[in-house]
């Protein structure tokens, strides 16, 4: 078995709901250190798009653009063979792609339709994507040499404080990060790292309808850095991963949230 005749000489990495947001962010860091970069997306092409020039703009890498439906696991199959045509290999899944609760809602009147939704984008797709890249991972690791692969998770500190006003999108989260332990045990013996990026409030399009809530809650000291996060701090987290920085740990949690996460007394 070898690996195909087009596998990049780069490594590359395959961002999950990368065509704006955190996942743009992601995916632009990722290039700045020299990753060949796949931009997944569901709707907007546009957008992906735009990640795709703003990559292009700055970095000499080559970057595509796969529509995938990370809660349809039929789509899986299609954005990891669109990745093996257009680059040959794959060193690192980000698993981004993620949507919030329908509305914020009492715990008592939470609907079906909205669990069933944010779980399968959240945790399921996730789940059952990194099933099949580890896979083709494991494939490629028994015929290439210098080939140290990751898989990294984002998931949010919703996967330990408690909303109850948008119960499954914690639910999701909190899921995401134990699938992180279960798969940083069984991948460590096939040399791939499995890690957890958590991200505190972080500027975005899904929290701008409770800028002011949490602008007012930051000035009150939500968290000992007083400010927003951003897409860019969750991207460096990642570059730093995926340039070798950590090698002798797996299943590690990065906390991305100005601190949110200490306890004081």
């Amino acid at each position: 078995m070898s690996l195909p005749s087009n596998t990049s000489q780069r490594p590359v990495a395959l961002v999950t709901g990368s065509s704006r947001g955190i996942g743009r962010a992601i995916a632009l860091e990722l290039a700045r250190i020299g990753c060949e970069v796949m931009i997944n997306y569901v709707a907007n092409e546009a957008a992906a798009e735009e990640t795709c020039e703003a990559i292009r703009a700055e970095s000499k890498v080559l970057v595509a653009k796969c529509k995938a439906d990370i809660a349809d696991l039929q789509d899986h199959a299609k954005l990891l063979e669109a990745t093996r045509a257009e680059f040959g290999r794959l060193d690192f899944l980000v698993n981004n792609a993620g949507i919030a609760s329908d509305k914020r809602v009492d715990l008592l009147d939470a609907s079906e339709d909205s669990f069933d939704h944010v779980i399968k984008v959240n945790l399921r797709g996730p789940y059952f994507l990194s099933q099949a890249a580890a896979r083709w991972m494991i494939e490629q690791k028994s015929v290439a040499e210098n080939y140290s692969p990751a898989i990294i998770n984002i998931t949010s500190v919703s996967a330990f404080a408690a909303s109850p006003e948008r119960g499954d999108y914690c639910v999701s989260k909190a899921g995401l990060a134990m699938m992180t332990k279960l798969y940083a045990l069984r991948l460590a013996a096939e040399g791939i790292n499995v890690y957890e990026i958590r991200p505190g409030v972080i500027e975005t399009d899904m929290t701008a309808n409770v800028k002011e809530k949490y602008d007012h809650m930051i000035d009150d000291g939500l968290t000992p850095i007083k400010r927003w996060g951003t897409p860019e701090d969750v991207g460096r987290a990642v570059a730093a991963i995926a340039s070798g920085s950590l090698p002798f740990s797996t299943g590690e949690v990065i906390n991305v949230d100005g601190g949110f996460h200490l306890r004081r007394l």
